[in-house]
């Protein structure tokens, strides 16, 4: 499927989540989008430790208009316990956050591929890249996050490192 062939899959939805590590094209992506079909895209940085992160992403969620969310409240339950030793989102947050995404006609779009593309992808892009282990693991981590979702919010797994992606 081509990127443009994606777009008009996924421009039928007023809100759309990119989630996967970085480096499997969640950016060029929520641009794409943005750029053909005029949605506003809303990147999620790591927020500072004491904010309330429901409340934040509950807020993100009422945003009036189409939406391209360039990773989001999933990629807590990835990183926090990865990096941080804890996800200060629970799953009980992130499923409720899940289903008022859906509620709102939204999807949720898992981007994946192979550790050693991704790795290269990265070394390119920013001169340096995590080990194809460490990709390994968010890949995987990723994986779970998102099938813990799917009962809440439509999802579509994409393979970005393969000619179809």
């Amino acid at each position: 499927m081509t990127t443009g062939q994606l777009g008009g899959l996924l421009c039928q939805h007023d809100l759309i989540i990119l989630e996967g590590c970085d480096g499997v094209g969640k950016t060029t992506l929520a641009e794409e989008l943005s750029a053909r079909h005029g949605y506003m895209i809303v990147h999620a940085a790591r927020t500072p430790d004491g904010t309330d992160l429901f409340a934040k992403y509950s807020a993100v969620l009422e945003r009036p208009g189409p939406l391209v969310l360039d990773r989001s409240f999933p990629s807590e339950l990835v990183y926090g316990p990865l990096d941080h030793g804890r996800s200060r989102l629970t799953l009980v947050d992130v499923l409720r956050l899940a289903a008022t995404a859906a509620d709102r006609g939204g999807i949720l779009v898992h981007l994946t591929g192979q550790p050693d593309v991704i790795a290269a992808r990265l070394q390119v892009r920013d001169g340096h890249a995590p080990s194809v282990q460490r990709i390994r693991v968010l890949t995987a981590a990723y994986a779970r996050v998102v099938s813990s979702l799917a009962n809440q919010i439509p999802v579509i797994t994409i393979d970005t490192t393969t000619a179809a992606g």
